[in-house]
């Protein structure tokens, strides 16, 4: 997911939110009480905007985000082979694997979401991702056959993946041994909360921060007002708003197709895969917003609605409570829906 930021109108500082995987240089903006810090991590850019922030802290800090975002990197990157996490994908074997506490929180709650969006959300997807093209293999120079597909699907699935706490120690546990786990539509939104801990270390109360498309924001901004988050139209023209939100010390993030997408024999390809065919969604649903306590819950919610596609996705939406906003493909337009949820953060009642 990407994220850029703008000024707009009467508005102190806003922050365009959109929905792909591949980075666009921000568009820089800040006011005069505000300090920005940005920089570039797992494919995408960070940035955070801090309040009255001393001029002598800025580089201390700016190296305390960098260094916590390496970090969450090493834990969960695909494409680092020495990764935490791709130690764990290599590993042949099925007995119970230490993990970090870390590792262990981002896998329980991507089962949680994964288990109520009925597997739509599967962090096991990875041998499908990369089946794809859209994982560190390189992009497919043909269509994957049904056989392929078959086969990439065997090796995935939620029910064979543990977590483990035992003795105060945390584990992964395996029952097959090619499982392939991918973070990558959580990694933002951990990364997120992450960088939200390392503010409130530091003492700082007022902040917006930003991984990819993932947010969270504590306080006020630098004119007093609440933060507030620009949900981008589907549409390859930068800055064009859908909606305004006030996102009130919560986390936000955005998946979508219509950006992060490849052409092979013809046709569009997303980035977006449904584990219960093993292939790229289809339907209209092109992009699902998703706001939660945790940026991290955000980042998974999105992903699994956004597979589900629009009616199945409002189903688990009402189940669940979610405040949540979506943007379907109609004709040659689009129309939106929104939850009762996230009506409640829409600024002005815009739509």
């Amino acid at each position: 997911m990407e994220i850029t930021f703008l000024r707009v109108g009467f508005l102190a500082t806003l922050f365009m939110l959109s929905a792909c995987d591949a980075p666009t240089p921000p568009v820089k903006s800040e006011t005069a009480a505000a300090t920005v810090l940005e920089g570039k991590t797992m494919g995408t850019f960070w940035r955070v905007s801090v309040i009255d922030l001393p001029p002598a802290r800025a580089e201390e800090l700016r190296g305390k985000i960098q260094s916590r975002l390496d970090g969450d990197d090493q834990l969960m990157s695909t494409y680092k082979n020495d990764s935490a996490l791709m130690r764990f994908n290599q590993s042949q074997s099925t007995s119970p694997w230490p993990v970090s506490e870390a590792m262990a929180d981002i896998v329980t709650e991507s089962l949680r979401v994964g288990y109520k969006t009925n597997g739509a959300m599967d962090i096991t997807v990875g041998p499908l991702v990369n089946l794809w093209g859209f994982g560190p293999n390189k992009q497919p120079v043909k269509t994957p056959d049904q056989v392929q597909i078959d086969d990439a699907r065997a090796q995935t699935g939620l029910q064979h993946l543990t977590v483990i706490n035992q003795s105060g120690k945390q584990y992964l546990e395996k029952d097959i041994p090619d499982l392939f786990v991918d973070l990558s539509t959580v990694g933002e939104g951990y990364a997120a909360d992450h960088l939200a801990q390392l503010m409130a270390e530091e003492g700082i109360p007022r902040y917006l921060v930003s991984v990819g498309g993932a947010l969270v924001s504590r306080g006020m901004n630098a004119s007093d007002k609440p933060w507030r988050v620009a949900i981008q139209k589907p549409t390859d023209r930068q800055n064009a708003v859908q909606a305004i939100v006030d996102i009130n010390g919560h986390g936000i993030s955005t998946s979508g197709s219509y950006r992060n997408y490849y052409e092979l024999d013809g046709k569009r390809i997303s980035h977006v895969i449904d584990p219960q065919t093993g292939r790229p969604i289809t339907h209209n649903l092109v992009s699902v917003t998703v706001i939660a306590p945790t940026a991290l819950e955000a980042d998974a919610w999105d992903t699994g609605l956004m597979v589900l596609g629009t009616e199945k996705a409002k189903e688990i939406v009402r189940e669940q409570g979610l405040a949540v906003y979506m943007i379907v493909r109609e004709g040659e337009g689009f129309k939106t829906w929104m939850s009762p949820q996230f009506a409640s953060f829409l600024v002005n009642g815009a739509n």
